[in-house]
């Protein structure tokens, strides 16, 4: 019975080093920053590693008020591309701390 709890208090533990672990990963993804781009590099958009738009660039040029639908198209592929790598980000910096093991839940 003993070894029984002893066991179960090293799985606790083992749960709450995990939980600072993914905590800690949460805090670093805010920082790390990736670009989705459209039309050649003339709209960029910065995506953080919690999948948060932190900024969008479009060039003048690609701005025309005859074909507004490009420039939506233009920036929706941009965005999506960023979002894409974000998630790719995350997805590998959660997998370096459970060890390749894909665990539902753990990700944002």
């Amino acid at each position: 019975m003993f070894k029984d709890l002893g066991n179960m208090a090293n799985i606790l533990k083992q749960a709450q080093q995990m939980q600072e672990k993914v905590r800690q990963v949460q805090d670093e993804l805010k920082s790390k920053v990736v670009e989705g781009s459209a039309g050649g590099g003339m709209v960029r958009a910065s995506v953080n590693g919690q999948q948060q738009l932190v900024s969008l660039k479009i060039e003048k040029e690609v701005v025309d008020p005859e074909d507004v639908q490009m420039l939506e198209d233009l920036v929706l592929a941009a965005v999506s591309q960023g979002l894409d790598k974000s998630r790719d980000l995350a997805k590998d910096e959660f997998m370096k701390i459970t060890g390749g093991l894909n665990l539902p839940g753990l990700m944002p």
